[in-house]
């Protein structure tokens, strides 16, 4: 697949490299071309000066292409704004804009253009590590109301299949994460010393499975 990503900062150099060596092709946009040089010299795709939503550069990066496009640089209005051009002109689907702005992301989820809003994810990403239950969802869908969730179960439900946990629960249990590796998790398997779950649940529901899992099964 072709990928075109506008801006070269730490993030889209990282990206870049990481899509060519999972043997995609890529092109990336900047408005400063000293910014290639977080490239590397291995970098073999494509580097275009200018800026993301000007469709001669967007061309030229081959987004006619492209099955992906990212806009990371450091500008919301920027990114949105080429993330809409990819979408709406050239009609690739397949596109994600960074924001630093959380609110600014959730009205742009809601008009279909998915989103990272690096502020809340790595506050996401601190309170899950911090506080002994689940708390910021790892992924919610646009309305808000379904949500997966990290969270840690108390050490009584070692032993446990999951389709035990997912009955007391009323949830799906979808995926564990078993000494540093994720696992889809079948309704045998048991739940180990260590695990983490990921908990699919309604977002009205979430407290109580919090208090479920914080505590020793509830007696049969």
């Amino acid at each position: 697949m072709h990928i075109v990503i506008m801006g070269c900062g730490r993030v889209g150099s990282s990206l870049a490299r990481g899509l060519e060596r999972r043997g995609h092709t890529v092109a990336v946009i900047d408005v400063d071309v000293e910014a290639f040089r977080r490239l590397g010299p291995a970098f073999n795709g494509d580097t275009v000066k200018g800026v993301g939503f000007d469709r001669g550069v967007l061309v030229e990066a081959g987004i006619e292409r492209a099955g992906g496009f990212a806009a990371v640089s450091s500008g919301d209005n920027s990114n949105i704004l080429a993330a809409r051009v990819v979408r709406e002109a050239f009609g690739v689907t397949n596109v994600v804009a960074r924001i630093y702005d959380p609110g600014r992301a959730e009205v742009y989820e809601r008009l279909g253009i998915p989103t990272v809003a690096t502020v809340r994810w790595a506050a996401d990403q601190v309170l899950r590590r911090i506080l002994p239950e689940g708390s910021e969802p790892l992924w919610r869908d646009v309305s808000g109301q379904v949500q997966l969730v990290e969270m840690r179960i108390h050490p009584a439900w070692v032993g446990r299949t999951i389709a035990d946990m997912q009955r007391a629960a009323r949830t799906p249990i979808p995926i564990l994460l078993r000494l540093g590796q994720g696992q889809v998790a079948s309704p045998k398997t048991l739940f180990q010393d260590g695990d983490l779950a990921y908990v699919a649940v309604a977002k009205d529901r979430l407290t109580e499975v919090e208090q479920l899992f914080a505590g020793p099964p509830p007696r049969e």
